[in-house]
């Protein structure tokens, strides 16, 4: 298979993935009767509780370590040409325009589909590199696996590696955000711009 051929693949992945949990857009409550600009979830979805390691090694139970926070939640994993760094770079890019009354309680937690690849110490530079606050996890294929299915979202899909031994992964495209009722009623696709995470984030640290 080429190359283009495989990002075709994974782009049709991450589209699929984002058509089984994005039921469209829509009002939420606890936004005060504002639109969010992201994707209404309905049901929700719970803050799951599962514990991976962290770029320092350390357990990070995901449950207790950002709750009442808001928690952007994505899968993703170095090598991505383009979903993954242009969401991080987007969301990191607001986070250092918005008030610190917002900031503080958000978090940005990274999960790795390819943790063959993505060392702690490559994980941890990576992430640092748009906001030294982001959170990566590293956890076994399986693990990963459960966790996607535990909010609704498409396993992860290794390509073959070509001759190179360069592989891609498709994985789910969409950044789901949980709210300090540790639930999830919006999701950001592929594709939400700057100005919309910049007017979703503040509607988001408001619920209660």
């Amino acid at each position: 298979m080429s190359f283009q051929s495989r990002r075709s693949l994974v782009a049709a992945l991450a589209c699929a993935s984002a058509l089984l949990s994005l039921p469209g857009c829509g009002l939420s409550a606890e936004s005060g009767g504002s639109a969010y600009r992201g994707a209404k979830l309905e049901p929700a979805i719970p803050r799951p509780s599962f514990t991976l390691t962290d770029t320092h090694g350390q357990p990070f139970d995901f449950r207790a370590k950002t709750d009442s926070t808001v928690t952007l939640l994505f899968f993703g994993y170095l090598n991505c040409p383009d979903v993954c760094p242009v969401h991080m770079t987007n969301i990191a890019a607001v986070l250092r325009n918005l008030p610190f009354e917002v900031t503080r309680r958000v978090r940005v937690v990274f999960i790795t589909t390819d943790p063959a690849r993505d060392t702690p110490q490559k994980l941890q530079s990576w992430l640092a590199n748009f906001d030294p606050s982001f959170i990566g996890l590293r956890g076994t294929p399986e693990q990963v696996k459960e966790i996607e299915k535990s909010v609704n979202v498409a396993p992860a899909v290794a390509d073959a590696p070509d001759s190179s031994g360069n592989y891609l992964v498709g994985h789910a495209a969409q950044v789901i955000a949980f709210t300090p009722d540790d639930s999830a009623h919006v999701v950001y696709p592929f594709g939400t711009r700057q100005a919309d995470w910049m007017h979703d984030l503040p509607l988001l640290a408001r619920v209660k």
